[in-house]
């Protein structure tokens, strides 16, 4: 996340130069530090956007009679998160419907219960407020590495421009509930910053955590693969050692994660395929997009939920900027993250309304609109930025205050 510049053992101690540390700390501790400079306007640009979300939504939910905290921190997904997080997995609830939908806790990643888990052990303010503490410090770590990768990739206005476009997607509300996407892509940007920096140890470590996230986190392990077979490829093709023992073992160690809890949870159910039974009993299997294409059909012949037509018109949005991302030949790394997801959350059958959660994680997609953004008018910009503002805060509040399905 930083570039280490080497320091002599000689250096007097002095601010940045505290005696007792070693100079390669110093030297990781300033970078970060500089880091963090560089991207405090985008941390603050996002901070606000976010916020300005979070007042639309509370002011709605007093007018409705409802709590603000409660619908970001109880609701849908996240009373699973929370029972996990107090009681461990061993939940099964029968749908009780004719579809014999069987509900069991182990189609839930891990890391996000078990890490509210540890703090609310520390930081014993409720289980809930411990919740989205977490998720919201995920969610600022994240706005940090999407600058910093826009900012590496094409300088800071693209940065700034991918950072305010994550902030206002139309379901950004998920970024500050208690929802496990903050953390995946909080782990998953970091982690392809690491490969744009070539630190393949780091992003093979943050790679596992993020495939211990959730179910697509297995795309950030692919990411990591690709990106080191185009760094060997390209070094052989320059006629140099093309084997870095660092990055194949960052390769290996990326996929260890989301393997670990699937073979786990094949060993707690005595089935190998434990997992993918799980996911099935809840309704949940993978059908290459057939079941999506089906809806889309469905949504040109008859009425639906607004909710359904506004996923389809994100689905088909992301998939258009995926298309524009390979023209503009983005590094293979972010590409590959972005398909692997694309083909989890469009490929899988059920929960349509749910897609544009599960595509949220990927956000080299929107490098495209950043470049637009970035080089438009000021007027053109500001225009386009209101109107996202203005769509996104009541769509989000709409979502959990309105809506009757799942998010």
């Amino acid at each position: 996340m930083y570039t280490a510049e080497p320091v002599s053992t000689q250096s007097p101690a002095g601010p940045g130069n505290a005696p007792g540390l070693r100079p390669s700390v110093r030297s990781r501790v300033g970078g970060v530090r500089a880091s963090l400079r560089r991207s405090a306007p985008a941390l603050l640009v996002y901070a606000a956007v976010r916020a300005a979300g979070l007042l639309f939504l509370t002011a709605y939910a007093w007018y409705s009679g409802a709590h603000p905290r409660t619908l970001l921190g109880t609701s849908w997904d996240a009373r699973w998160y929370l029972r996990i997080a107090q009681y461990g997995y061993g939940t099964v609830i029968p749908s009780g419907t004719q579809h014999a939908v069987i509900y069991n806790d182990l189609a839930f990643f891990p890391l996000y219960p078990m890490t509210v888990r540890a703090v609310h052990a520390v930081l014993p303010i409720g289980l809930v407020n411990v919740a989205l503490l977490v998720a919201w410090a995920a969610a600022g770590l994240t706005a940090w590495a999407v600058y910093l990768i826009g900012e590496r990739l094409y300088g800071h206005r693209v940065g700034m421009a991918l950072v305010l476009l994550y902030g206002l997607l139309p379901h950004a509300i998920i970024q500050t509930m208690a929802y496990t996407e903050p953390v995946l892509t909080a782990l998953s940007a970091w982690a392809l910053y690491a490969v744009l920096t070539k630190r393949w140890i780091a992003a093979g470590v943050l790679a596992a955590l993020a495939g211990c996230a959730r179910p697509n986190g297995c795309a950030v392990a692919a990411a990591i693969v690709a990106g080191v077979l185009v760094d060997a490829w390209r070094k052989r093709k320059a006629g140099r050692p093309w084997f870095e023992p660092r990055a194949w073992a960052g390769a290996l160690i990326a996929p260890l994660g989301w393997l670990g809890y699937v073979l786990w949870v094949g060993l707690e159910t005595g089935d190998l395929k434990g997992y993918f039974t799980v996911q099935a009993g809840w309704g949940s299997r993978y059908d290459f997009g057939w079941s999506a294409l089906r809806y889309f059909k469905h949504l040109l012949t008859h009425p639906s939920y607004f909710t359904y037509y506004v996923a389809a018109f994100i689905v088909a949005g992301f998939v258009i900027l995926f298309v524009l991302c390979v023209t503009d030949r983005i590094p293979v790394a972010l590409l590959v993250y972005s398909a692997v997801l694309l083909l989890i959350g469009i490929g899988g059958a059920g929960f349509f309304q749910c897609k544009p959660r599960f595509l949220m994680p990927a956000f080299p997609v929107l490098i495209p609109a950043a470049l637009a953004l970035a080089r438009a008018r000021p007027r053109t910009a500001a225009v386009a930025v209101v109107s996202l503002a203005g769509f996104s805060f009541c769509y989000g509040t709409y979502l959990l205050t309105v809506s009757p399905l799942a998010l």
